[in-house]
């Protein structure tokens, strides 16, 4: 019997994390310092990727991202309707229309056959882009996509917050990681307590093209620029220019060197994420009442697992069986499309069937490296248990 509480998900914090913190706020910078470049170009490696702009949340990097890419009133952009709010609201935060798609009832992604029905269903130059999101940690495969993309002329934004450390395997046989820009123009990260690297908040952008990297730099600090050949004027070594509307949504040194800590053991982290959904796996394979993931060409799709997700009868009678017994499962997502605020845009229940669906059976167990097995075991039977 387990007698504390089981998060869905929880952050692990060791001694090391807390040393690579306390040595940033004895040292000179605390923010704006060579912290932030080091976890860009660590990312950066970790990822495969050019560059890496690191932002104060996940959030901000979809909005900067969004920029980058040109969303203005008038730009429409396709995504899913299962991921958090945010894959959405960061193309109206620049003034775009967003377009949901429906998903995949297999993998729970955004369907790439419904994706190209609704472009075929408007004339050619009508949308401007695409945000794929790998929810849970599943690769959403971006070589169809770009084939896809570069047919309409449209840029591909990777929603990759839960997937670092995910991949595919391509028609050539080239291992692509989640973010790594080989089929997509940009793509964002998250560093949220429950995600594969913590810093508190966080967040990074990646991509492998210097126009926008250029930009994203420009954007996360108020549109301002100290470099000497951007400058229109130069009054002298003081001298700065705001050149656009730009924010602050900048990462401090204390927050890069926890991420830097966090991210020696990422690799670590998602053996243990798989150990764990594999058993899962096993268990739950034949009971009628659990729908487990289903991992499209195994041998070619690697998971990273930031939440398992499983489809239940009765939902949320087991909801309510496990939370009483302090086991914290929890429902990604709600549907964005029947928020109220995207309502009164227009969408309405039915508009998306599998999604709607989806969600009515969706249940995220506890998964995070630190998760014992003990804990892990007590879960199974008292899931076991209900179904009996």
């Amino acid at each position: 019997m387990i007698l504390h509480p089981i998060p869905y998900g929880k952050q692990t914090i060791t001694a090391e994390d807390i040393k690579a913190v306390t040595d940033a706020l004895t040292s000179q910078f605390i923010t704006q310092g060579p912290k932030i470049d080091e976890f860009e170009n660590d990312f950066a490696k970790y990822i495969g990727v050019k560059y890496a702009v690191a932002v104060s949340n996940g959030t901000a990097a979809l909005h900067l991202a969004a920029l980058a890419l040109n969303v203005k009133p008038g730009s429409k952009v396709i995504t899913t309707s299962i991921t958090f709010a945010a894959s959405a609201n960061c193309v109206l935060y620049a003034g775009g229309e967003i377009f949901f798609v429906d998903i995949d009832p297999e993998t729970f992604t955004i369907d790439i056959k419904k994706v190209r029905q609704l472009l075929d269903s408007h004339p050619k130059g009508t949308f401007s882009g695409i945000i794929p999101v790998d929810l849970a940690g599943y690769p959403v495969n971006t070589e169809e996509f770009r084939k896809l993309a570069d047919e309409y002329n449209l840029w591909i934004l990777e929603d990759a917050c839960h997937a670092p450390g995910g991949y595919f395997i391509d028609s050539k046989g080239k291992k692509i990681k989640c973010g790594d820009g080989q089929y997509c123009d940009a793509a964002i990260f998250s560093f949220h307590p429950v995600k594969h690297i913590a810093t508190g908040e966080g967040g990074m952008i990646t991509t492998n093209s210097k126009e926008i990297y250029d930009r994203l730099i420009m954007l996360r600090t108020h549109g301002i620029t100290k470099n000497p050949d951007l400058l229109i004027e130069n009054h002298g070594s003081w001298y700065y220019e705001m050149q656009e509307l730009g924010y602050n949504y900048r990462l401090t040194d204390i927050q890069a060197a926890l991420g830097i800590s966090q991210l020696k053991r990422a690799d670590a982290g998602l053996i243990r994420r798989r150990e764990i959904a594999e058993k899962y796996d096993r268990i739950f394979a034949n009971n009628p009442n659990i729908i487990t993931p289903k991992i499209i060409d195994g041998k070619n799709t690697s998971h990273a697992y930031h939440l398992y997700i499983v489809r239940v009868n009765n939902r949320i009678g087991l909801y309510d069986f496990l939370r009483n017994l302090q086991i914290y499962v929890q429902v990604h997502y709600i549907p964005v499309h029947i928020m109220p605020y995207y309502k009164n845009l227009g969408w309405k229940n039915g508009d998306l069937p599998i999604a709607e669906n989806y969600y009515e059976h969706c249940m995220s167990l506890p998964i995070f490296p630190a998760l014992t097995d003990e804990e892990q075991d007590f879960v199974i039977e008292k899931i076991l248990e209900f179904y009996q």
